[in-house]
């Protein structure tokens, strides 16, 4: 019998970053922690799964990308994962962490036709999974990619999850970024809002603040080759407007429940305009920052918003980015 990942170089598979390492890593693997992780989820880990993980228990590794046969509702030909769920529970991009393959079949509705491995850039609205339906719970499952948003749509990745290891790419595979960014600058200059956004524009009482959006998104894009939000001022006075617009007509009351609504805004919402991809850590980042130098306050009525210094300093960034 061959030898797992036989031929196939482990060592650089990991990409190290302190936001994997705070959302991804989970302790060292252990057969208890194994087995318990198993009787939780009620299905056998595949071998190479454990074996992988003794390298590193979770994490994103270097190349992101899977070719595939078929669309994907990432791309014509292939998906592409955010990271892979390690076997625990302390990481929230564990399996039987916080954010890990329980919570997405419980709260967000995915088949249960096995466990969820790896998250995709969609922010929850993709999943690679392990499929167990043609093994059973204890056989070798295949891997998947659902697609939440075409009512789970089930597509088929690779035979097991040795050869979904073996076979991931870079993403300069498919570079297509000059075609992208063209694609990205026509919808930030014409794309609709989300339904959310749309809103909010309309109840501020602001209409410039379409045109201020739209301005430095523009700027931001031309700059990046790219429209993603990360953690260049650009993107963290974009951040700004955002929750300025969504404090206006809404009551926030703690970090959460605005990180819960964020990504409906300018990354999953309805609209056209819309960034491409989606790094929770750098919208976290950012209200942390704000809530830590309080610039953002819990104010007498219990709900966050700006506090009247950073209001003026937020209003003057608007102008000097004109």
């Amino acid at each position: 019998m061959a030898k797992m990942f036989d031929g196939f170089d482990l060592t650089h598979f990991w990409q190290v970053s302190a936001y994997a390492r705070q959302n991804y890593v989970s302790g060292p693997v252990s057969d208890d922690l194994i087995s318990s992780v198993e009787a939780e989820l009620a299905f056998r880990l595949p071998a190479s799964y454990v074996e992988l993980m003794k390298t590193q228990n979770g994490g994103i590794p270097r190349n992101t990308c899977f070719p595939t046969k078929v669309p994907t509702s990432w791309a014509k030909d292939h998906t592409a994962i955010s990271g892979i769920f390690g076997i625990g529970r302390d990481a929230p991009y564990s399996l039987c962490g916080e954010l890990g393959s329980i919570f997405m079949q419980e709260k967000w509705g995915y088949p249960d036709i096995g466990i969820s491995i790896c998250n995709c850039p969609s922010a929850g609205h993709d999943m690679i999974m392990l499929d167990y339906r043609k093994c059973g719970s204890a056989g070798e499952p295949e891997v998947v990619h659902v697609d939440e948003g075409r009512g789970y749509q089930i597509t088929f990745v690779a035979f097991n999850f040795e050869a979904f290891v073996r076979g991931l790419v870079n993403v300069s595979v498919y570079d297509t970024s000059q075609e992208d960014l063209k694609k990205d600058l026509k919808k930030i200059e014409n794309g609709s809002f989300s339904t959310l956004l749309a809103r909010l524009v309309s109840a501020s009482g602001k209409p410039q603040s379409e045109t201020q959006i739209r301005s430095v998104c523009l700027k931001l894009t031309k700059q990046k080759g790219l429209f993603a939000l990360h953690a260049d001022e650009l993107s963290l006075l974009v951040y700004d407007i955002l929750f300025c617009l969504y404090t206006l007509s809404n009551k926030v009351t703690n970090k959460d429940q605005y990180l819960t609504i964020y990504p409906k805004l300018i990354v999953t919402g309805d609209g056209a305009f819309r960034t491409r991809g989606y790094g929770p850590g750098f919208i976290q980042d950012w209200i942390n920052s704000r809530l830590k130098e309080n610039k953002i306050i819990k104010k007498s009525s219990g709900e966050l918003g700006f506090s009247d210094e950073y209001m003026r300093e937020f209003e003057q960034k608007l102008i000097d980015s004109e």
